[in-house]
């Protein structure tokens, strides 16, 4: 997997640029100067931050015709849905033939845990194949150092563009024939349990999430969710995976984890993040799993097969 080269010229393609900065004030400053020069360039803003950045924003530039910002509650801490929201979010004003510039922070203060961090790091890094080709934007991702200064080099990877000083210049650690490099998998949690399947277990694969789930308090709406998702993996598994797959089970963190791991490779490390369309072969089990689980991490290589977590938080 690679991702896609950055564009050949300024105004072109998709620009993905990164804002290190430290403190509320440096935050306000970048963000109203990349606001002010797309309204003076006559080009829409969409403003995707934490409530809390929103609003210091608002304080400066309302909403109006030009500058929206959008309600991220819903997938903020849900990595593999993001991709699709600015799809709908950019739908209005690409429809028009409009240009338009978007500000997306991620609440890396409230990250739960180093897989959605991983998962949140990732995202960014397949921003740049998602909008390779096309429609025409730019977006600015506000990163703030004096969080996780560490992590920085590490995002600076996943971004072809560096904002420095008020200036936009080449990222050099960006390169973009370059694999993401994923942090290995923990290990399953002890204990787990482990579960054999292939066609015709589905039954009673979901009989053994049940029983999992419901001995650590996880019913009713949220368990059907559950049902549902792993029941679109393990397929996934018979069909493509060799005909079988392993399911693990077990809790960490306040969540119900349930892996799954067969032989099958997925090529397209986009399946499941863009929103389907009506013609789209393929594609729709994964997305479907996005949007009912908490975390989904996904890791495939042709010589190692494939291994799908879902992450489902438990009640308190």
């Amino acid at each position: 997997m690679t991702s896609s080269s950055p564009p050949d010229a300024p105004g072109t393609g998709y620009r993905h640029e990164l804002y290190p900065y430290s403190g509320r004030d440096a935050f306000v400053e970048g963000a109203l100067s990349f606001i002010h020069d797309a309204l003076a360039g006559g080009e829409a803003v969409i403003v995707a931050v934490p409530q809390d950045k929103a609003s210091l924003l608002r304080a400066e530039i309302r909403d109006e015709d030009a500058v929206r910002y959008v309600d991220t509650a819903g997938v903020a801490h849900h990595p593999g849905r993001l991709i699709g929201a600015w799809q709908e979010w950019l739908k209005e004003y690409t429809s028009q033939g409009r240009p338009v510039r978007g500000i997306g922070e991620s609440p890396w203060d409230k990250v739960r845990g180093p897989a959605e961090a991983e998962e949140l790091r990732y995202h960014e890094w397949l921003l740049n194949k998602a909008f390779a080709l096309g429609p025409a934007w730019w977006l600015l991702c506000p990163y703030d150092i004096a969080h996780d200064k560490a992590s920085l080099a590490e995002m600076a990877r996943c971004h072809p563009e560096l904002r420095q000083d008020g200036r936009t210049m080449p990222c050099a650690d960006y390169d973009p024939q370059a694999p993401y490099r994923f942090t290995p998998l923990t290990d399953p949690c002890d204990p787990y349990e482990e579960f054999a399947y292939s066609r015709g277990d589905l039954p009673a694969l979901r009989e053994k999430i049940a029983a999992c789930a419901e001995r650590l308090g996880l019913t009713g709406r949220r368990l059907r969710e559950l049902h549902l998702a792993a029941t679109e993996v393990a397929t996934n598994s018979i069909r493509h995976g060799g005909g079988h797959g392993v399911l693990r089970t077990w809790s960490e963190e306040r969540r119900l984890v349930c892996e799954f791991r067969d032989a099958g490779y997925i090529e397209d490390p986009l399946v499941g993040r863009r929103r389907p369309d009506a013609t789209q072969v393929g594609g729709r089990g994964l997305w479907l799993v996005h949007q009912l689980c908490d975390l989904v991490e996904i890791r495939s290589a042709p010589d190692e097969g494939t291994r799908v977590r879902l992450h489902t938080e438990l009640p308190e």
